[in-house]
């Protein structure tokens, strides 16, 4: 039985909490947050006791930690969990600063103990399974990768002014997914961005809209295609071109169920929204984290994972700003 301690008691944190009970081989000692009361609500559902960071990670009967608490927190977290010595699951991103995100990476390095960052597309089924066929051989050499991502509306303004915008925020998760089905890692990025949805974001400074090109060094490009409003779902969709053929995987929907008549042929919209249509991946991914602690196995996502998915967005932001491509590593 592994045990844990959560911080972040949120939308997010009451996912893992679930899945952390309906695994059978864990269990949540301890949950904690600066919202008292959402502490004390989701750990009174599953046995916790609500503490604070000092009494959880001084507790030598937590084997791990879950950080699903605020963006701006993880860092210092992550950094106390692996000085205690636990096992760490991170939300991505580690942070918004690469100079950061390094100072934890060297915390983990030093007390030689296991990161995860939680990219969990990797672990939604069709991506999972698209992934594997492409390294199976399948499709032969990959060319490019296209990834649309768009959200069904805007998250509150409150939200993105603390976001890190949306290339840091939306499309870190696109980053990870191009770096991983590529095969290689990008060597060169060139942004577009827009406000399309709502002018109220371009005056707080961050864009609705975007495209994001990344080219690897023999040649293998990726487009990414951002949008905060998708009139009609959760639009989650990867085609990746080979030299021997094509792999795609569509969105999710609630049923199969297709009707045809005179007037069209429909089915069901996409799923809403990440929660519905990530569920299977929250769930499969904590499972690989566990596994991975107990077994003393790789972690299938790393912290230097997290880092390049930073390094990438940064690349982006800057060539958004200057309207020009972005060599890495100059």
């Amino acid at each position: 039985m592994l045990t844990f301690a959560q911080f972040g008691a949120g939308r997010i944190g009451a996912i893992h909490a679930a899945n952390l009970a309906a695994t059978g081989a864990t269990s949540l000692r301890y949950v904690i947050d600066v919202n008292a009361a959402a502490a004390t609500a989701l750990a009174a559902k599953y046995g916790a006791r609500v503490v604070d960071q000092s009494t959880a990670l001084n507790d030598a009967a937590v084997d791990a930690v879950i950080v699903a608490s605020s963006t701006d927190t993880h860092a210092a977290l992550v950094i106390a969990a692996a000085r205690a010595g636990k096992a760490i699951f991170c939300e991505k991103p580690i942070d918004l600063s690469l100079r950061r995100v390094d100072q934890c990476l060297a915390a983990v390095k030093q007390a030689r103990v296991p990161m995860f960052v939680g990219f969990n597309r990797r672990f939604d089924p069709s991506f999972a399974a698209l992934q594997a066929r492409i390294a199976q051989g399948e499709i032969g050499r990959v060319e490019q990768v296209i990834i649309s991502s768009r959200d069904p509306g805007l998250p509150p303004l409150a939200y993105l002014k603390v976001s890190g915008g949306q290339l840091r925020d939306m499309t870190i998760h696109d980053f990870d997914m191009a770096r991983w089905l590529l095969g290689e890692e990008p060597v060169e990025v060139f942004a577009y961005g827009s406000c399309l949805v709502d002018p109220a974001v371009g005056q707080i400074g961050d864009t609705d809209s975007v495209m994001v090109l990344l080219k690897t060094a023999s040649g293998r490009l990726a487009h990414i295609n951002n949008s905060r409003r998708a009139t009609y779902g959760y639009d989650q969709r990867i085609e990746v071109h080979g030299s021997k053929g094509r792999l795609m995987a569509g969105n999710r929907v609630a049923t199969t169920v297709e009707l045809a008549n005179s007037a069209a042929v429909s089915t069901d919209q996409p799923l809403y929204f990440f929660l519905e249509r990530y569920a299977e991946a929250y769930r499969a991914e904590l499972a690989t984290f566990v596994e991975a602690v107990v077994k003393r196995k790789p972690m299938p996502v790393t912290a230097g994972d997290g880092r390049q998915a930073i390094v990438l967005a940064e690349a982006a932001v800057k060539s958004l700003r200057t309207g020009r491509p972005v060599r890495l590593g100059k």
